[in-house]
Order: structure tokens, then sequence, then C-alpha cells
């Protein structure tokens, strides 16, 4: 066994900083070496990377394990930062989602922002993302955590860290906060206080119901286009809602109901929290998978729609029923529906603003540009993750730009149908999605006839995400030589098609710098590569669009091109 690796997780199991509990957790992995000796390596052989978007990896021991002691270090770097840089009374805001040991380590966080003088709020229950986007903004704060590792497998959790405006950290800030945490190598530089010493000091604070009801306000104003189409007739559409055992429970249900939407129903097994997420392999909304109970529920009952979220619900997956058959919609396609009905609605009320802009991420479809720009607006592009597109909506916002922004999202089923939240919001969007569909019904059509009218004036634009998983120091090692690969790509032809451009992000031309590859064809196709900034996976991302013959043979066709790109890129990585 490696001796480095070994020496630290000796160091580990003798320092006394930690418990003896979790110290010997370690030396029981040391005293049955060599049976053990993976679990070890992964566990040490490097530290818990503090990335752009905070932290996420396995719970356990050990310095390259999500635990109590390195959500203090995380914390430790990000109050050295609000103190570098705001004067006065300081405040952060801690809010956590359904996972084991998520109120725990919120728990450890405030004790370190007290240990700091930095007053914490933490939500009182637990609480979306969302909401403690929300949340930071509605107290004035200088920061928020929230503690998640979104739609990972249960033994996951991590650490999200969010700036004064409520969006997730960016530059120069966040690498300012992961120089901060790679320099914390003594534990004694760790401030930490009991929460229970918090508490009594008045440094640490729970939340009340007035932040609850003015997020919930928030959709009613922000979100919702007519109000009178919901309050009057919302109750003629069918809602089944899971919030595969997260946040989105509570505050789903409650917006449903506030808004008008008398007829939702949602999936009793799944309507508790539980980290264990015990009746999905994963609860992720994209996986058809995680939606099949509620698929199921929506075709007994039949329901008109389903709607998914994520532990920490900021993702939203969207299921319709299509005349007795369950249609599901990809991340693009709900996009592209929330964006043309945003758009007509706004129109058809006049009170579409001028120079009405959308943002959207570089792997995002293309469909938002077609449908924006036929109503004057403007697309802006950003690299993938909402820190940048809230990013560049604070930027556009202190350079006192005369856009107005409108929604902004990515494919990953992520969506920002507001402002006032700097983050992906499943709890907004479920509201959004539940107007349009509401307002076609009423027109005796479902989402998928919408969307098909959406395809017969702007081309069908089709997008696939093929996502492989590499775990571990191996897995990491043969992404890596997937994109040396892609990178130093040597051919003009690929899958058939011909090569125009290649673009790679980290030369930082137009964008800020990002381990990101782009293949554009002569045909007017494209694809991109990435590994993923918090799971142990690489992304492609294939687009194709089809503009000649019938809606039908464009899909057909469109399909068809997918799969042959798809092919050949799992035979390149096949043998990397």
């Amino acid at each position: 066994m490696d001796e480095k690796i070994l020496e630290r997780a000796r160091l580990w199991s003798a320092n006394a900083y930690f418990s003896d509990d979790d110290r010997s957790e370690i030396q029981n992995l040391l005293n049955s070496l060599p049976s053990n000796e993976t679990e070890l390596t992964e566990r040490f052989y490097r530290d818990l990377e503090f990335g752009t978007g905070g932290l996420r990896a396995p719970m356990g021991m050990g310095q390259n394990r999500m635990n109590r002691y390195n959500v203090r270090r995380a914390t430790q770097a990000l109050s050295s930062m609000i103190l570098k840089n705001f004067k006065g009374e300081n405040s952060a805001v801690i809010s956590y989602d359904s996972r084991n040991n998520s109120k725990a380590f919120a728990l450890e966080a405030a004790g370190v922002f007290a240990a700091n003088g930095i007053k914490a709020y933490i939500f009182s229950a637990l609480t979306p993302t969302p909401m403690l986007s929300f949340g930071v903004r509605y107290y004035k704060a200088s920061a928020g955590i929230m503690i998640t590792a979104s739609h990972n497998p249960p033994i996951y959790n991590g650490y999200k860290a969010f700036w004064n405006d409520g969006a997730q950290v960016v530059p120069p800030i966040d690498k300012d906060i992961i120089d901060s945490y790679n320099g914390l190598n003594d534990w004694n530089l760790v401030k930490y206080m009991p929460f229970e010493e918090a508490e009594k000091k008045g440094l640490a604070v729970w939340t009340d119901e007035k932040v609850d009801n003015a997020f919930y306000e928030m959709i009613s104003n922000n979100v919702i286009q007519d109000s009178d189409l919901c309050f009057k007739h919302g109750s003629e559409l069918s809602i089944v809602f899971t919030a595969l055992h997260g946040t989105g429970q509570v505050p789903c249900m409650e917006t449903f109901k506030r808004l008008g939407f008398s007829n939702a129903q949602s999936v009793k097994e799944q309507s508790e929290p539980d980290g264990n997420f015990p009746t999905v392999k994963s609860p992720n909304p994209e996986d058809p998978k995680a939606l099949k109970m509620a698929v199921d529920l929506m075709l007994s009952s039949n329901a008109d729609i389903v709607y998914g979220t994520d532990p920490d619900g900021d993702r939203l997956g969207v299921v319709i029923n299509h005349h007795g058959k369950p249609s599901f919609i990809n991340g693009n396609q709900i996009g592209a529906l929330m964006i043309y009905y945003m758009f007509n609605r706004k129109k058809e009320m006049n009170t579409l603003p001028s120079k009405p802009l959308v943002i959207k991420s570089i792997v995002t479809s293309p469909i938002q540009n077609a449908i924006v720009e036929s109503f004057g607006g403007t697309v802006l592009d950003t690299l993938t993750g909402f820190k940048w597109m809230a990013g560049l909506l604070r930027e556009l916002e202190e350079k006192k730009s005369d856009f107005n922004f409108v929604f902004a999202s990515e494919e990953s089923f992520g969506y920002m149908p507001h402002n006032q939240s700097r983050d992906k919001d499943g709890v907004s969007s479920a509201a959004l999605m539940s107007e349009a569909a509401l307002y076609y019904k009423l027109k005796g059509m479902t989402l998928v006839d919408a969307l098909d009218e959406i395809y017969e004036k702007y081309g069908f634009y089709y997008e696939s995400l093929l996502s492989l998983d590499y775990e571990g120091m191996a897995g990491a090692q043969k992404i890596a030589r997937i994109m040396d690969f892609f990178r130093n790509f040597p051919e003009a032809q690929f899958a058939g098609g011909t090569i125009s451009e290649k673009e790679d992000y980290l030369l930082g031309k137009n964008l800020p710098k990002s381990n990101v590859l782009s293949f554009s064809f002569t045909n007017g196709n494209k694809f991109f590569l990435r590994p993923s900034g918090t799971e142990p996976k690489i992304k492609f991302y294939v687009m194709v669009r089809e503009t000649e013959g019938t809606l039908e043979n464009k899909k057909i066709s469109a399909l068809k091109k997918v799969k042959i790109i798809e092919e050949k890129i799992l035979e390149i990585c096949e043998k990397a």
C-alpha cells in the first residue's frame, strides 16, 4: 500500500482533535489491512476537494470523505472570506435536505459561524435549495450554506456555498474560499462553538414562518402569469406530485394549495423525508424509473400531470398524461415549454418587458434562442451551472443593464423563472408548469400538443445526454484520458459528419476557463463533453436540428443521427 496514504490514515487515527469514535473508524480499517486497502486508499489519497460548487462525497471519516470535520473546515474558509469582504455585523443562512446527517452538518456549520462572530439563521425544518437562496436575500445575509448532495446515492452528502446575492459563489470569491480551505492544514485553526452555546449567545437563531410565507408570496407575484386563471380553474388540473423522500413535499403542496390547484395529490410512499431513499435506486427526477410510482398513480387516477423533485428541491421532472399514455419530457423540452408559455402569455397580457432576457447554459438547447428571438428577446449563454447564470445576472445588474430578466435554465432539469432567489427552483417551476398545463388543457391540448406546436413553428430540436460513471481514483484517471483523447482528436470526420469547429473552453476565449470541449459539424449539429463537477462521471451532450419533412419524419431522422454519434462516443470511451 502507498506509504503516504498509510501515513495520512495513521495521523487521522491518532489526532486528538477527532472524537474517539471517529478515530476508531479509521483505526479499524488500519487493523484489517490488507482487506480494506481500497477503502483506505479512497478515503486518504487526497483531501476532499472544495470545488467551485462546494463539497460532495460519500460520508465517512477520512480526508476525502464528507464528515463534520470537513464541514467545519469549509465553513471556516467561508467565514474567513465573509470577514475579509464585509464589515460590521455579519450573518449567514443555513439549510439542509433530507439526507442522513444533513441536519447535524448544518448545526456544525452554525457552530463555526458563531465562533467567528457571524450570526447563523438556521431553517427550522428541512428546506429546498431555492428557499435557502431566497432566505439569504430575505435576511440580507453575507452568505449561505445548503447541506445537500442533490440527487446522488444515499451514501453521499455535500455542501453548497452561497454569497450575499443568494447565488453560489463565483470568481474571484470561490477561488479565495478554496485557497483558504486548502490552507487550513492545522485543525486547531478551525474555530468552533457547540450549537447550544451559540444559541444561548444569540449567534444561532432558528427561522420562523415569515420567510416561508415571503417565498410563497414571491411565487404568486413573480412567477404566475395569470393568477385569475389559476384561482378560477386550478381545480380542473389534476396533479400527482412526488418529493422522492426529499424536501419538496411541504413547499410544493403548499404552493399548489395557495395558487388554487386544489386537485393535487402526492405519492404517500415517497412523501416522508428519508435519507435512505428506500423506494428508488436514485432520487433523481431526470430518471424515469424514479418517477414510476407517481406515473402509476397518474394513470390509475387519470391525472393530467406528474411532478417530481430531487432531495433538495431544485430540480423538477415532468411526465404528461397524453391521451392515457405517459410522456416523459426532458429538461430541454420542459424549459422550452416554460419559455414559450411565458412569452406568449406576457405578449397576450401586454406584460412583456422591453429587451427581455433569457439566460441558459452552453449545453442547453438552442431552441430557446429560436423562441426568445421570435419575440424580440435575447438569449445569453454561460458555462454549465446556475452559479454562472446567477453570476451573469448580478453582473448585468451591477452594470445597470437595460435587459429585463425573464428566465434562466439548464438542460439538467433546472429552471429559474424569477430573479428573487438565485438558483434553480423546483417549487416555482412546478407552479409555472401547472399554470401552463392548465392554460393548454382549457384549450383542449396537453403539453405534448403544445410542444409539437413549438416544433412546427421553430423546427425539431433534439438533444440527448450520455452520462458515463467512473468511480474512485481509477475512474478519475479514465475521465482524464477521455478528455485528453477528445482534446487532441486528430480527424476531420466523426460518426459520418464533418467537423467544422472544435472549441476548448480551457482556453477561456469567451467564457471563464472550464474543462469543456465542443464539436460543431457542417450540418449544424453539435456535441459537448465535460466531466461533472460534483459526481464521478463524464457527460456528453448531443444536439441536432431537423427542418425538412413532416414533424414525424424530423423526429425519426433526428433520433437516428443522435444514436450514430452516441455509438461512436461509447466506442472511444471503452478504449480509453
